[in-house]
């Protein structure tokens, strides 16, 4: 929803070969999958009922395919979120909730990243670079050991989570020039390394 084109130009400028899709076949043969989203919580979880998606991709995530999270492609992989009634995929327990200071909400602008543990898709990117943010909800993780980045606004608050074949981010790498390319040239890098159950498999 909403940023598919500026998504899909900066991963062809990094080297990869994206296509749009709503096929689970093409899913299923991709190397990786990329959910980018921009809008409301429960328009794209309706979204993805209605292309017979939710359990797929549910299925296609846990398998281990590669997984990069985008906005609601972060929220998305919680429980709940406080800004609609849909239940979210639930890859992740934890929730979304609305920023609460006195602050400009949404966040719209450039902010500083921080990491919170040695991530691959961060390779190469210096801690406290900056990465464009738009959102007023931000995930909060029951597992803390997944919170891959740390960010300021109002207070700290998660950025990012990373877990095995999993990094979804709130920023968006796809408008974050050099720092956003470079993610997304990891993440184009880690889909040509084979699982090690599909390695068992080939042997």
């Amino acid at each position: 929803m909403g940023n598919l084109g500026s998504v899909e130009k900066a991963l062809q400028y990094v080297g990869c070969a994206p296509v749009i899709t709503s096929s689970l076949q093409q899913l299923e043969e991709a190397s990786g999958i990329v959910l980018p989203g921009v809008g409301a919580f429960d328009d794209c979880i309706r979204g993805l009922r209605e292309r017979g998606l939710l359990n797929p991709l549910r299925e296609l995530i846990a398998g281990g395919k590669p997984y990069l999270g985008i906005c609601l492609g972060l929220q998305m992989l919680f429980e709940q979120s406080e800004e609609g009634q849909e239940s979210g995929l639930g890859i992740f327990p934890g929730q979304v909730v609305r920023f609460d200071h006195d602050l400009k909400i949404p966040q719209i602008g450039w902010n500083q990243v921080w990491p919170n543990q040695p991530v691959p898709h961060l390779a190469g990117i210096s801690p406290g670079s900056w990465f464009y943010f738009v959102h007023s909800y931000y995930v909060q993780p029951a597992d803390e050991s997944i919170v891959a980045t740390t960010t300021e606004y109002g207070y700290e608050f998660c950025s990012a989570v990373y877990q095995d074949n999993i990094f979804a981010c709130q920023f968006h790498p796809e408008k974050s020039q050099a720092a956003g390319l470079k993610l997304l040239e990891n993440f184009e890098q880690l889909t040509q390394i084979t699982p090690p159950s599909e390695r068992d498999e080939q042997e």
